[in-house]
C-alpha cells in the first residue's frame, strides 16, 4: 500500500498528491510516469511523475478531476492509502548538450513541464518557461516554474491575468526577438502540441512533445497506447511518452482521443449517483 502523506488543491478541478514510495522515487526521472490503482476494484490510470524526493522516498503526482478514477482520486485525504503505485515508467527525458531551451505547458501540462524545466536548470541550461491557461484561477505551480527558470511568460486566453494570449503567440514573440532555442519542450493538450510543433517546425526547432494516449498495462503488449510517429507505430509506454513534435500524427491521436468519450461519460454518471444517492431504473 501506498501512503498519501501531503495533498494540496491547486484549482477546483486540480489536485496534487505526494505518495510515499521510495522504491519508484529512487529511480524517477522527468518524462517518467506511474500506473496507479486506488483500490482492488479500480481501474489502472498512468499519470505523470510531476516531482519526486529520493531522501523522503516520495513521489508527488498532479491531476485533474475529468474521469471516474480521478475523481476518486481527488476525495481522497492524506493518510488514506494506494492500493498500486507502479513505476517508473517510459523512456526519461534527454537533455545532452543544450544550452537554451523553451519549455511550454499548456493547463495541466505544466505539471509535467515543470519537473523537465527542474531537470534542464539544474543542469545549467538557460531555460525560458512559457505556461497558459484558460483564465488566472486556473493557473497553477506559478511560483514553482518561476524558481526552475531563468524567464517565466504566463498567458491566459481571455487575459484575467493582464497577459491575454496564447502560448504560441509568446513562443513566436520570444523567436522574432532573436533567442536562439536548442529545443522547444511543448506539454499539453494534443491541440495546443500540434499547434506548436507547427510553429517550431518553420524555424527549424527540435521539438520534444509529451504523448500520453490510453494506457493499460504500460508494458507495450496491449497496444493501447500507440501514436504514429513519422509513419511508424510507436507505444508511447515503452517508446516515449517523449517524442518528436514533427513526427507525431497528431489528427489521428485526437480522433483516437475521442473514442472513450461517452464510455467516460457514463462511469461519471454512475459515479455522481452513488455519492447523491440511489436513483430508480
Amino acid at each position: 500500500m501506498f501512503k498519501i502523506v501531503r495533498k494540496e488543491v491547486l484549482n477546483p478541478s486540480v489536485k496534487l498528491l505526494e505518495i510515499e514510495a521510495p522504491h519508484v522515487a529512487r529511480k524517477a526521472e522527468p518524462g517518467q510516469f506511474i500506473i496507479l490503482r486506488v483500490n482492488e476494484e479500480g481501474e489502472r490510470i498512468p499519470l505523470t511523475i510531476a516531482d519526486y524526493d529520493r531522501s523522503k522516498g516520495t513521489v508527488t503526482i498532479i491531476f485533474q478531476e475529468v474521469g471516474y478514477t480521478t475523481k476518486i482520486l481527488g476525495e481522497m485525504e492524506e493518510g488514506q492509502e494506494l492500493m498500486d503505485f507502479v513505476g517508473p515508467l517510459g523512456v526519461a527525458s534527454h537533455f545532452d548538450g543544450l544550452k537554451k531551451v523553451a519549455v511550454i505547458g499548456g493547463g495541466l501540462g505544466t505539471a509535467i513541464a515543470y519537473p523537465q524545466a527542474k531537470k534542464l536548470h539544474s543542469l545549467g541550461v538557460e531555460v525560458d518557461s512559457i505556461i497558459g491557461f484558460r483564465n488566472k484561477d486556473l493557473i497553477i505551480l506559478e511560483k514553482e516554474m518561476a524558481a526552475v527558470s531563468d524567464r517565466l511568460f504566463v498567458a491566459t486566453d481571455d487575459g484575467s491575468n493582464g497577459n491575454k494570449g496564447f502560448v504560441t503567440d509568446v513562443l513566436k514573440n520570444l523567436i522574432e526577438q532573436g533567442n536562439k532555442y536548442d529545443m522547444v519542450v511543448a506539454i499539453g493538450p494534443l491541440i495546443m502540441m500540434k499547434v506548436v510543433s507547427n510553429l517550431t517546425k518553420q524555424y527549424g526547432i527540435k521539438t520534444v512533445v509529451s504523448m500520453n494516449p490510453v494506457m493499460i498495462d504500460g508494458t507495450g503488449m496491449c497496444g493501447g497506447c500507440r501514436v504514429t510517429v513519422g509513419g511508424k507505430t510507436k507505444f508511447a509506454c515503452v517508446d516515449g511518452p517523449d517524442f518528436d513534435g514533427h513526427e507525431v500524427d497528431f489528427d489521428e491521436a485526437i480522433r483516437r482521443q475521442q473514442m472513450y468519450k461517452q464510455e467516460e461519460k457514463r462511469a461519471m454518471e454512475k459515479h455522481e449517483c452513488r455519492l447523491g444517492g440511489t436513483v430508480n431504473g
